[in-house]
């Protein structure tokens, strides 16, 4: 019996790091368990913003990374790029407008048609209470929600196309900024994955 329950166990873990395994893609390193402010700091610089700010809430980011499975070097390094640019990792950033749908929480949630979508989402009414989109609570849930639900934006980052993923975070079309968060990407691709690859795209996709 003791063997036979061996068996199944080292059966069972193979099977799992089978499945582990094929979630990444060729090239990539297994993401980080967890992502520290030191790290932020090594990949953007002057990006990452008050440390007591984005320490209070790495615990949730890191979790939202999980549940987004955001697993691998690859997304973690535009997920994280995204990030840094559209809030310097603050979960209570607001834009400067005095728009009711502005943009708030680590990823900008912007306009009223997503902040319906969201709070319908995770059953909380954004459109009458808006700030809870920049809420400790709810800021890395809805960045997950955006990232994996709204826009299924992993298999962009897989495939090392930052142009795609620029477009899909729907920010409006700057062939600087554009330029600017590539050269972030391959700054955190070098951090976490050890080495910057080959065949990073960074132009949008043309108009159709």
């Amino acid at each position: 019996m003791r063997h036979r329950i061996l068996g199944l166990v080292a059966a069972s873990t193979s099977a799992t790091l089978l499945a582990l395994v094929q979630t990444i893609p060729a090239g990539a390193e297994p993401a980080r368990a967890s992502v520290t402010y030191a790290d932020l700091v090594a990949m953007f610089g002057e990006k990452v913003g008050d440390r007591r700010t984005v320490e209070t809430g790495l615990p949730s980011l890191n979790r939202a990374m999980a549940d987004a499975q955001i697993t691998t070097a690859y997304r973690q390094a535009a997920y994280l790029t995204t990030l840094a640019n559209e809030s310097s990792f603050h979960h209570d950033a607001k834009a400067g407008d005095k728009r009711k749908f502005t943009g708030r929480g680590y990823i900008q949630l912007t306009g009223e048609a997503n902040y319906t979508d969201a709070g319908t989402y995770f059953g909380i009414d954004l459109r009458r209470r808006p700030e809870l989109a920049r809420s400790l609570d709810h800021s890395a849930p809805i960045s997950r929600w955006y990232w994996s639900v709204a826009r299924d934006i992993n298999p962009l980052a897989d495939a090392l196309d930052m142009g795609k993923v620029n477009a899909a975070i729907g920010y409006p079309r700057n062939k600087a900024e554009d330029a600017e968060r590539c050269r972030d990407f391959k700054a955190a691709l070098k951090h976490l994955n050890g080495s910057v690859p080959k065949g990073i795209r960074c132009a949008r996709p043309a108009r159709t």
